[in-house]
């Protein structure tokens, strides 16, 4: 039966990691073996060694073999067989210049001739070795012999027997594989607690899912049309998709760099920072409305979504224009109705005259505010809008009117900015007076004053009001984004899949005049109120502007409309 292969990446660490430990120990093992081997054969033939030179040192031994002959009882066999016993040698050996044995352990060796070749001790060398020889393998040495005068007269051979190496080798094999199985045990032990955390952060899958899961993500993250983008606990960019670069206006260079880094200061940057607190953030950058979650990771990084809501948040804004104009036209129909009754009877009870001269009254008064407006705007979308606006402040009880220094005839290169410009400040204010209205009702006529004026190429677009004006402190935070003065509405009832938020117009507003590379701040009105004043550079056509509808300075950075 074919064993399995495990699958989990857990399970796989685990084996890889048993069997590298079980052969770094085998293989240790070995490498520390076969050096020990060589070891404790040098040192029995370096004790060989030292036996014989100590043996030929002797001066009884040399004197013997020149004064006696070889037998077992001779004095030079008595002496070899001492030095023998007192050092458990195998063997002590003395010959004569001839090669003929003195002492032996086996006493009918005595007399005879040596079994391995002498001539090189004989010749005055020292020589040691692992040879074979009557009494079996033995580690030998064999040393010259000089008499007092310094004369070679023979040689001492001494044996130390192998299996004494061999059995200190094998007595050390145990302890060494007791350690090598201690550290083998170790070993395996930390692999299993490797193995479970590994376990645990892969979450059970194998190297096939990871590299799927992979390969998805990527697919995913690249395809989806909202952006991500995932922080480390550093606050370094890790990751970013296509659509998150986008929306942000960054490259793949972002990738490793600190948000501070890449973005400029500003909301956007305290959202995705998770500086701002809450959930579905608005916020806008490069003149795009995104909505931004932010959610913290188990390792203290965090990933931020966006989504792209500028379509949606310009159709709202067109939505509400639209239900201005509609409660414009709504109110237009009771004041009609009312002037129609009143003629009606007028015309029962036959004064005609006096009809006459109330129609004319009514058409002469809304005429010429209309005439009014197009003769000093010639732009059709921003008189039309003025328009507008005034009727939706007549039903408001407010008062719409134009400074004296309105006067716009240049043509506009993108009437879009200047009604997105204009209707926001419009409305504002209007927002303004009606809360003054509320708060103080002592207060004098709500009114707005507009101002539209072409200074060269340069528009400018100023809104007064009458209502509470802005605190010097709130100066610059009533354009940055999701702050706002307005009293929250209550919430709607039932399920709303999206709501616009608040405090986005002004924001659109600074960053629109950002982009054409004006400005936009508010001042206080003599007299109580605030006055919102944005300019426009380039905003105005002329004879060296492209006919396209974007200013030539705004076509050449190639930035979005």
């Amino acid at each position: 039966m074919r064993m399995r292969r495990p699958r989990r990446v857990s399970a796989q660490v685990l084996a890889a990691q048993l069997a590298i430990t079980t052969g770094v120990m085998v293989l240790a093992t070995a490498l520390f073996l076969a050096p020990l081997g060589s070891e404790l054969d040098d040192a029995a033939m370096h004790r060989a060694l030292s036996i014989a030179q100590t043996t030929a040192a002797d001066p009884d031994i040399a004197r013997g073999v020149l004064t006696t002959r070889p037998s077992p009882s001779g004095p030079v066999q008595s002496e070899a067989e001492r030095i023998r016993r007192a050092t458990d040698a195998l063997y002590v050996v003395v010959m004569d210049a001839r090669g003929v044995r003195w002492s032996h352990t086996t006493a009918a060796e005595i007399g005879r001739h040596v079994s391995t070749d002498p001539s090189a001790a004989l010749s005055g060398r020292e020589i040691r070795q692992i040879d074979d020889g009557t009494l079996g393998r033995s580690a030998r040495a064999k040393v010259p012999l000089y008499d007092d005068d310094g004369r070679l007269v023979g040689a001492v051979s001494v044996g130390i027997a192998y299996d004494s190496v061999r059995e200190r080798l094998l007595d050390a094999v145990p302890a060494l594989l007791l350690c090598a199985g201690v550290a083998l045990a170790a070993g395996a032990l930390a692999a299993v607690a490797v193995s479970r955390r590994l376990r645990r952060r892969t979450h059970g899958l194998g190297f096939a899912d990871i590299s799927a899961l992979l390969d998805e993500r990527e697919a995913m993250l690249h395809g989806v049309r909202e952006g991500v983008v995932a922080f480390d606990r550093q606050g370094r960019i890790r990751l970013a998709n296509d659509e998150a670069l986008r929306l942000l206006g960054l490259d793949a260079t972002a990738t490793g760099r600190a948000l501070d880094e890449v973005l400029a200061p500003g909301r956007t940057t305290e959202v995705l920072a998770g500086r701002v607190d809450g959930t579905d953030l608005l916020t806008v950058s490069g003149g795009r409305v995104l909505v931004a979650n932010r959610m913290p990771t188990r390792d203290g990084g965090a990933v931020a979504t966006l989504r792209d809501r500028t379509e949606l948040e310009r159709l709202g804004r067109e939505l509400d224009s639209t239900q201005g104009l509609l409660d414009a036209l709504r109110a237009q129909d009771h004041e009609h109705a009312n002037r129609l009754h009143t003629v009606l009877g007028l015309l029962e009870l036959g004064r005609h005259d006096k009809a006459a001269e109330f129609v004319a009254e009514i058409a002469s008064s809304r005429r010429s505010f209309a005439e009014e407006i197009a003769e000093r705007v010639r732009d059709p979308l921003l008189s039309a809008l003025l328009v507008g606006k005034a009727a939706i402040a007549a039903e408001r009880g407010v008062t719409l009117a134009l400074s004296d220094a309105t006067r716009l005839d240049h043509r506009v290169v993108d009437a879009r900015d200047l009604v997105t410009v204009l209707g926001n400040l419009i409305d504002n204010a209007l927002d303004a007076v009606a809360e003054r209205r509320r708060t103080d009702p002592a207060a004098g006529g709500p009114r707005v004053e507009v101002e539209v004026r072409a200074e060269r190429a340069t528009a400018v677009l100023r809104v007064s009001d009458t209502g509470p004006g802005v605190p010097p402190e709130a100066r610059e935070r009533i354009f940055v984004e999701g702050w706002s003065t307005k009293r929250p509405a209550p919430p709607l009832p039932g399920p709303v899949p999206f709501q616009r938020g608040r405090g986005l117009g002004l924001a659109l507003v600074r960053r629109l005049a950002e982009r054409y590379g004006g400005m936009a701040r508010v001042t206080a009105r003599a007299g109580g109120g605030a006055v919102f004043t944005v300019v426009l550079p380039e905003a105005l056509a002329s004879d060296a502007t492209a006919g396209d509808g974007l200013p030539r300075r705004l076509m050449a950075a190639g930035e979005p409309q």
